[in-house]
């Protein structure tokens, strides 16, 4: 078991999701060393991010402390002659011709490393779900009814004894504690506890969620009222009932709200949110590179359905575009490489997509389909400017408005990028309203804490 020094601060997440990542770093990028804890936890947290259920459960790492590997997906144990087979998007168990699992990935997808495993009974119903860790070892597993229904969750240690139950049904959950058995009504009391195993329970709660972080915060006494709601998604027709008991002052703990979406914070005043108790704050984006002002432009792509492609080939001759993709090309798509400047890379490799984001100062999000390898927001931490059409967004939080056309429009976006790239005044000004536009913060922005 482990522990944290006696901090005065803590950043609580529901799960560790991009947003989530983004607050956090941006903490870190502002000196401080304050900890974070995530209790969704998918198995794959980052080193100096705990995992509240994981924080019972001990050591992952091996023998001497050297850590075991994820599972790549053919390496899951499976009955003699049963077939495992796989994709970048997914991995399946076959019994003859009758499916009886499918094996999904942690990201990125393309390496094909096991997060869950879903195994069907006769009728195809999941029944149990197996959940692995970055250390390669089964840390979880989830069971179903009859009706695919969840039941309950086992946690268990890495020599395979079960710590932690979770009854989806009551919503109670079972510690064994060492030599004690510990019971809790709810997911609260439980996060409650660890917060005091941890030695966290008088430290300030930051947090991005109004489920259990805000109950976490209403609960824990003794503390002055200084946590702070870091919201993080959209807000509809009213204010959240929860966000609401923060804007009269009935929150227990809560002091403020920090809103990191520009919408969100628009939205929040219309419906008649307080200026004073709700702040404007984005993130701190660890920007890998700085813009080059070299006409040379990137596409990820999966498929060969890229709006417009020939069409800005040709009507931009001066720009060179590089088209990359995880998987093989299809002839269309190679045909384009007849072009001079254009550079094609099927069955691109992760080290040279590196140095394609790194050499080039210009992103088009223009491909239909799912987004590859988080483009998008790769892109902007290297300081490209992104051009989209409304058809093909990815990630519209990384884009200024004025940079996202409708596919009827491609000649309107062409003669935007021919500015920029006549230009590096224009270059730097649409730059700097691509920050502006995602809340990107200046450091000084987070020493207020």
């Amino acid at each position: 078991m482990g522990g944290f020094a006696k901090l005065d601060m803590v950043l609580l997440f529901d799960s560790y999701s991009q947003d989530s990542q983004n607050l956090y770093t941006s903490f870190r990028r502002a000196g401080y060393e304050c900890p974070a804890a995530v209790i969704e936890d998918d198995g794959f947290l980052p080193e100096g991010v705990t995992s509240v259920y994981g924080f019972f459960l001990g050591n992952f790492q091996g023998e001497k402390g050297v850590p075991g590997k994820p599972r790549y997906f053919n390496q899951i144990p499976v009955p003699e002659y049963w077939e495992i087979s796989g994709n970048n998007s997914l991995g399946k168990v076959h019994d003859l011709s009758r499916e009886r699992a499918r094996i999904f990935y942690a990201e990125p997808k393309h390496r094909r490393l096991v997060k869950v495993v879903d195994w069907y009974d006769e009728r195809g119903v999941v029944r149990v779900s197996d959940h692995y860790n970055r250390y390669g070892a089964l840390y979880a597993r989830t069971t179903f009814n009859a009706k695919g229904q969840k039941v309950n969750k086992s946690y268990f240690s890495a020599a395979g004894r079960e710590i932690i139950v979770e009854n989806y049904v009551t919503h109670d959950i079972i510690l064994n504690d060492g030599d004690a058995v510990r019971f809790f009504p709810g997911k609260t009391e439980f996060v409650c506890f660890f917060m005091e195993k941890a030695g966290l329970e008088k430290a300030r709660v930051f947090f991005n969620s109004l489920s259990t972080p805000f109950f976490v915060s209403n609960r824990l006494s003794g503390r002055e009222k200084k946590d702070i709601l870091f919201w993080q998604e959209p807000v509809r027709d009213e204010i959240p009932g929860n966000m609401q008991m923060i804007l009269k002052g009935q929150a227990g703990f809560t002091e403020r709200i920090m809103v990191q979406k520009r919408q969100s914070y628009d939205r929040l005043l219309e419906l008649g949110a307080s200026a004073d108790m709700v702040k404007r704050l984005g993130y701190i984006y660890p920007f890998e590179k700085e813009n080059g002002h070299k006409p040379e432009a990137l596409i990820c792509t999966n498929s060969d359905r890229i709006e417009h492609c020939e069409e800005l080939i040709r009507a931009l001759p001066k720009m060179h575009f590089h088209i990359a993709a995880i998987t093989e090309m299809s002839s269309k798509l190679m045909a384009m490489g007849a072009y001079e400047n254009v550079s094609l890379y099927p069955g691109v490799k992760m080290d040279l997509l590196a140095d394609l984001f790194a050499g080039c100062d210009y992103y088009l999000d223009v491909n239909h389909e799912s987004e590859i390898v988080s483009a998008v927001r790769r892109a902007f931490l290297h300081n490209h400017l992104i051009f989209g059409f409304r058809e093909t967004l990815h990630e519209r939080e990384y884009m200024a408005g004025e940079h996202i056309f409708p596919a009827a429009s491609a000649d309107r976006m062409i003669e935007e990028i021919r500015r920029a790239m006549a230009d590096g005044d224009v270059l730097e000004a649409e730059l700097k309203r691509q920050r502006e536009a995602a809340f990107a913060e200046p450091v000084e922005s987070y020493r207020s804490f």
